[in-house]
């Protein structure tokens, strides 16, 4: 545990704690997309889907505890990071360019990330830390889904896990060393296509429950 400790010490250690546990969250997102647009194959399917994640049981319990703890590191890792960035240039320059390969996504990252963090809070208050007796998960989603705001609030969220994960897929990659001008910019494309795709496949999906509802 000694290793992890000097690792974490080190600026490229925090960079590479935060670039494995961010590779976490991003198969973790194309695990979830994917049983999620179950939800186009009916109440029935969704729902065995949801029973089929329960039945795995302990197996279950230790995942959601993996995503616990890479969510500590992460957030915890980035806003010290950030803290560390803001406190060696407190003041900003007087002027802001995106010049030098900065993106919405890389000069919104710390602000992104911690309204993400808010937003899974609110989504596990809402579907996960629920009572689930007498009812399915369609029909707590459906519920859920029937408010025009919880749907609005839903979709921007989404938008703005696109954006983070725009900067944060290629990031991850480079910091793991994959910096090298001939991969570079397929993976910037595959980044790109990657937050597109779970921004739309997440933000639609509350659409379309709330059209059936």
């Amino acid at each position: 545990m000694n290793w992890i400790a000097k690792t974490v010490g080190t600026s490229i250690g925090k960079k590479l704690f935060m670039a494995l546990t961010g590779l976490g969250f991003i198969g973790f997102l194309s695990g979830h997309l994917a049983g999620n647009l179950t939800i186009y194959g009916g109440k029935d399917a969704f729902n065995s889907y949801a029973e089929h994640l329960h039945s795995l049981g302990p197996l279950i319990t230790l995942m959601e505890l993996g995503l616990l703890t890479f969510a500590v590191v992460h957030v915890g890792v980035g806003l010290y990071l950030f803290y560390q960035n803001y406190t060696a240039r407190p003041v900003r320059y007087a002027v802001n360019k995106s010049g030098g390969g900065r993106t919405i996504g890389s000069q919104t990252m710390p602000y992104t990330g911690i309204l993400m963090l808010l937003f899974i809070i609110f989504h596990l208050l809402n579907f996960h830390f629920v009572d689930k007796t007498h009812t399915t998960i369609f029909e707590i989603v459906s519920n859920a889904f029937s408010n025009p705001l919880y749907v609005i609030t839903y979709v921007a969220a989404m938008i703005v896990v696109a954006v983070h994960v725009s900067h944060g897929f290629w990031s991850a990659f480079q910091t793991l060393g994959a910096n090298h001008p001939k991969y570079m910019p397929i993976i910037h494309v595959a980044g790109i296509a990657f937050s597109i795709l779970v921004g739309v496949g997440f933000g639609f999906i509350p659409i379309y429950v709330s059209i059936l509802a």
